[in-house]
C-alpha cells in the first residue's frame, strides 16, 4: 500500500505526493545534501559538531529515562506534566464506556489539543485551578485538556466528554480566550488562528473521533505514514490558504529558491508539522481499540523549534547573517523554511548516532522515542542555559496554525 492508501485518490499526482513523509524527508535531505557542500544561504552545516548533538541527547536521555523505558514522543505525555495523574483522571470518568467510544473520545481530545499547540509566545501561562502555573507546550495541553473535561467542545450536556462539530462551530473567541486564561496581563500568541483551526475542523468532520472509525474499517494493522496521509486528506481543508498546488491547500509546505523556481512544485517543501505531531498523537488511543499502528520511522522529525534550536546552540546549524537570531520572522519566509529542513534531515542523523551508541535498533528505538528521550527536552535544557526564559535561538512568529 502507498502512503496516502487509507485516503481517496481524488487529488492530483503532485499534490498526494506532497502529503507524504517520503517526499519530506526528500525535500528535506536534499537541502541537507546542500548545506554539506556549503551551497545554502542561509546556514552554514558544520557536520563536526553532530557527537556534541548526540552527547546532549543521550545525557538527556539517560536523565529521563534510567531504563531507557521511553514512551512514545506524543501530547500524552504533556497532559500530566507536573506528575498529575489527568490521563488516570479522564480514563476514570470514561469507565464503562465501550472501547470505541473511549478511543474516539480520546481522539476528539488530543486532535483537538494538537491543533490548540502551536506556539504560545514568551509571556502565556496557564494556572490550573487549585494547581500549578504551567507555560508553552505542557500549558496548552492542560489547558486544552481541562476545557474538554468541562464540556466545552461538546454540544451535548450528558456527554460532556466529546468534541463534535456543533460545538466547535459556535466556539467564539470569547470562550477560548477564558478557557485558556488569555487576557492583557498574559497574551497568548495566535489566538485567532488556533480559533480558526477548530472552526475549520467543525466543517470536515463530524466528530475528530470520526478518524477512529475511519482507521478501524481497514483490515489489519495501518502503517503510521498511512494514517498521516488520513490526517492530511480529512483536515487539509482547515489550514490557512497559504501554498495551492491543483486548486489544493497544502498547509504546512513552503518553497525554497535553492531547489527551483519558487513558483514551481519542485521548489516546496513539506512539514506537515502538527499533522505528524497529531498522528503520533493517535498512536496509543487506537492501540487501546485494538488497532495497531506500524513502522513508526515512516514519520519523520518534527521541525519545531526545539529540536531546530538544538542544532543551532550546539554549532550544527550556523546562521550566515547574525541578525537570523535578533528577529523574529514568519513561517513562509526563506530562512526559517531552510532551518526547519535541515532539522528535519539532521534528525534522521542524530537518532541513527543515538542507536548505535546504545546498540538498539529502530525497531526497538524508533524515532518518535528519540524525539521523546530526546532532542526535544534537550533543545529546551540547553536554551534555558543559554538565554533567559528559555526562549528559542530563532523566533517565529506564531499565528497559532504551524508550530
Amino acid at each position: 500500500m502507498s502512503d496516502a492508501s487509507l485516503a481517496r485518490p481524488d487529488v492530483s499526482p503532485a499534490v498526494a505526493w506532497l502529503r507524504t513523509t517520503a517526499a519530506i524527508r526528500e525535500r528535506c535531505h536534499q537541502l541537507l545534501d546542500l548545506g554539506l557542500a556549503g551551497k545554502l544561504p542561509h546556514f552554514r552545516v558544520e557536520p563536526s559538531r553532530l557527537p556534541a548533538v548526540v552527547d546532549t541527547v543521550l545525557e538527556v536521555t539517560r536523565d529521563c529515562y534510567p531504563a531507557l523505558d521511553i514512551p512514545l514522543h506524543s501530547r500524552w505525555g504533556h497532559f500530566d506534566v507536573g506528575g498529575v495523574g489527568r490521563v488516570a483522571e479522564l480514563d476514570a470518568r470514561l469507565k464503562g464506556v465501550p472501547p470505541q467510544e473511549r478511543a474516539r473520545a480520546k481522539l476528539d481530545l488530543v486532535v483537538v489539543s494538537v491543533l490548540l499547540d502551536a506556539g504560545s509566545g514568551p509571556r502565556w501561562r496557564y494556572t490550573e485551578p487549585g494547581g500549578a502555573t504551567y507555560a508553552r507546550s505542557e500549558g496548552l495541553a492542560v489547558a486544552s485538556l481541562r476545557m474538554f473535561m468541562e464540556g466545552l467542545f461538546s454540544s451535548d450536556p450528558d456527554r460532556p466528554l466529546r468534541a463534535d462539530a456543533e460545538a466547535l462551530g459556535r466556539l467564539t473567541r470569547e470562550q477560548l480566550a477564558r478557557g485558556m486564561q488569555v487576557s492583557e496581563d498574559n497574551p497568548l500568541d495566535g489566538l485567532e488562528g488556533r480559533l480558526h483551526l477548530l472552526r475549520g475542523l467543525s466543517r470536515v468532520l463530524p466528530r475528530p473521533g470520526a478518524l477512529y472509525d475511519f482507521v478501524a474499517a481497514q483490515p489489519g494493522a495501518v502503517r503510521a505514514s498511512e494514517l498521516l496521509g488520513l490526517v492530511l486528506e480529512h483536515l487539509g481543508p482547515i489550514w490557512p490558504g497559504r501554498v495551492m498546488v491543483d486548486a489544493v491547500n497544502l498547509g504546512d509546505v513552503w518553497p525554497h529558491s535553492s531547489l527551483g523556481p519558487v513558483e514551481s512544485v519542485d521548489a516546496l517543501v513539506p512539514f506537515h508539522k502538527l499533522s505528524q505531531w497529531m498522528t503520533y498523537s493517535l498512536v496509543e488511543p487506537l492501540a487501546e481499540a485494538g488497532v495497531r499502528v506500524t513502522e513508526l520511522d515512516g514519520l519523520t522529525g518534527l521541525p519545531e523549534y526545539r529540536n531546530g534550536g538544538l542544532f543551532v546552540d550546539l554549532g550544527v546549524l550556523v546562521p550566515r547573517d547574525a541578525r537570523l537570531t535578533t528577529v523574529a520572522l514568519g513561517p513562509g519566509e526563506e530562512p526559517i523554511v531552510e532551518w526547519r529542513a535541515l532539522t528535519v534531515a539532521l534528525l534522521d542523523r542524530v537518532a541513527a548516532l543515538v542507536r548505535g551508541r546504545l546498540s538498539l535498533s529502530a525497531e526497538e528505538l524508533p524515532l518518535g522515542k528519540v524525539l521523546q528521550g530526546g532532542t526535544w527536552t534537550a533543545g529546551r535544557r540547553v536554551a534555558a542555559r543559554l538565554r533567559p526564559g528559555g526562549v528559542p535561538p530563532i523566533r517565529v512568529e506564531s499565528d497559532g496554525t504551524v508550530f
